[in-house]
């Protein structure tokens, strides 16, 4: 996953699938301002409990954007990267098991088939129970995200996960005295909030009591 041996930047294309910038003109009370915006695809982010192991099973991956904005922070800029100094694994994240609305599927059944794809579990779309609905990247997409919570257990294991295509995600599983460790007050993490708003959320809501 950190195998990576060379990274630059270049001009966006215009018909990129994914992203869309653009300004945004408004008059707001009387005064013509603009704000610059990204079109981005909606998305689903789902939390995974294994209740045969009693593990949170969550993704890890390389994020350009993190890696990015680490570098870009410490150098305030993004020219002729050290790969020795700066090593891919600070873009590495871990997460939950997400992925973009892009078909024709109810958003139900979107998370469904990441469940698969990414970690491997195969349930019927009745196991999926939606969490919460908000706005992501509110200054600059203000996309959708719908969260849901998934109980899966090793029968459920159809494969081992990973992704698709040119995909490359490990399927990590934490105990939950690893995943507390994340939300506890004081804890740096890689992590979007959307995880650890999650995490928060199970552990209010469904971790096993002691």
């Amino acid at each position: 996953m950190e195998n990576i041996s060379k990274v630059w930047l270049g001009e966006l294309p215009k018909d990129s699938p994914y992203v869309k910038p653009f300004r945004m003109y408004y008059v707001q009370n009387g005064v013509e301002k603009n704000w610059d915006l990204l079109k981005v695809h909606d998305s689903v982010a789902i939390i995974l409990f294994n209740t045969t192991r009693q593990k949170l099973v969550l993704v890890r991956q390389f994020r350009p954007a993190v890696y990015h904005g680490i570098i870009s922070s410490a150098l305030g800029n993004f020219e002729k990267v050290d790969l020795k100094e700066f090593p891919p694994v600070i873009g590495v994240t871990l997460e939950l098991c997400a992925g973009i609305v892009d078909k024709q599927m109810s958003w139900e059944e979107i998370a469904r088939e990441e469940v698969l794809e990414e970690c491997g579990y195969n349930v019927p779309v009745e196991r999926i129970e939606q969490v919460m609905v908000y706005r992501s990247g509110v200054g600059s997409s203000g996309a959708k995200q719908a969260m849901y919570y998934c109980e899966v257990n090793d029968e459920d294991k159809a494969n081992s996960g990973g992704g698709v295509d040119d995909e490359m995600i490990e399927v990590v599983e934490l105990t939950l005295a690893e995943a507390q460790r994340m939300v506890q007050q004081g804890a740096v993490n890689n992590s979007p909030p959307s995880c650890l708003m999650g995490l928060m959320w199970f552990f209010a809501n469904k971790a096993p009591k002691a």
